[in-house]
């Protein structure tokens, strides 16, 4: 079973070997991290199947995984740091205001007057939600984080490849002095 790069979603990567009978620490990145083994084979970059989950238990930060293909420790060791894929059809049809953070990361993002913000850079959850990580904003250097919520962010289109925010005052009036204007 082979994939084309665009069809696949990046759901687990191997941590490396654990134990003498061939199994790996994985780490899912799955909204239920369990279900990531439920999606059929992993599958590499290029879209081939590479690996198939026979059983896993949970462990602090992760999984400890038995692949249906048999691996020696040295083989399961040199699999650390491996990103596993799925095709994007095996995943759930989502319902409105749903996203896959793949979907999102390289959108562009605006504010509520559609003056540009920058590029979404990529999604964080450090345990009490998601943060937006925001690259490019006119008049600052670096990137920022901005929490995920509906106050925040209120409307996402994926078809329009934009992310409208609402920013905090301080990331609205630097973004508005580059811009000529004066902060309210």
């Amino acid at each position: 079973m082979t994939a084309s790069a665009d069809d696949l979603v990046f759901i687990a990567a191997i941590a490396g070997a654990h134990g003498v009978k061939g199994e790996c620490k994985v780490k899912s990145f799955a909204g239920e991290p369990e279900d990531a083994f439920a999606y059929g084979p992993f599958l590499d970059v290029d879209g081939r199947a590479v690996l198939t989950p026979k059983s896993w238990r949970a462990v602090k930060d992760g999984f400890i995984v038995r692949f249906a293909e048999s691996l020696t420790r040295e083989q399961a060791g040199a699999l650390k740091g491996t990103k596993l894929h799925i095709p994007r059809a095996a995943l759930p049809v989502l319902g409105e205001d749903e996203f896959y953070h793949a979907d999102l990361v390289g959108l562009a993002v605006q504010g509520l007057d559609g003056s540009p913000m920058g590029t979404l850079r990529a999604i964080f959850d450090y345990g009490s939600g998601d943060l937006l990580e925001i690259s490019g904003t006119p008049g600052r250097n670096g990137s920022w984080m901005l929490p995920f919520t509906r106050d925040f962010v209120p409307h996402v289109s994926i078809a329009e490849g934009i992310i409208t925010i609402d920013p905090p005052e301080e990331v609205g009036s630097k973004a508005e002095e580059e811009a000529g204007g004066v902060p309210e």
